[in-house]
């Protein structure tokens, strides 16, 4: 397997699991926040076949949200691949829907709401049957 990328840290830097202990730390002080994190540096193998389409993608459509996604996609799961945790869960976890949507050809717009017209409707549970028993 060709590996696309890597995060390192300085020698003398924080490791993934130190970054990690300090911010479980009950009595720590935020404004010291920008010495907890590691300064990382992202390595890029160049001759990976998903950097060159990227690469690719990018020069050919400048403004494409999609590689966008794909690119700070790669980041995340370099995070979380390394052991770095990610600030904002949210917003990585609706850029992967995104990207699924796009790679099964889904309208970005459709709603997930959406009722499923094969699905049979719920049925209504009568609260007092399914009461449990009282006690005295």
């Amino acid at each position: 397997m060709c590996i696309t990328l890597c995060l390192v840290t300085g020698e003398h830097g924080w490791t993934a699991n130190m970054e990690r202990i300090m911010k479980a730390q009950a009595l720590r002080d935020d404004s010291m926040a920008g010495y907890m994190s590691s300064n990382m540096t992202m390595e890029i193998n160049p001759e990976n076949p998903i950097m060159e389409e990227l690469r690719k993608r990018a020069d050919t459509y400048k403004n494409d949200k999609s590689v966008k996604d794909l690119v700070l996609l790669l980041f995340g799961t370099a995070l979380l691949t390394f052991g770095f945790s990610l600030d904002d869960l949210n917003t990585f976890g609706n850029r992967i829907h995104r990207m699924l949507k796009l790679g099964l050809s889904i309208d970005e717009d459709a709603g997930d709401a959406e009722v499923d017209s094969e699905m049979p409707p719920l049925d209504y549970v009568d609260a007092e049957g399914s009461k449990m028993e009282e006690v005295d």
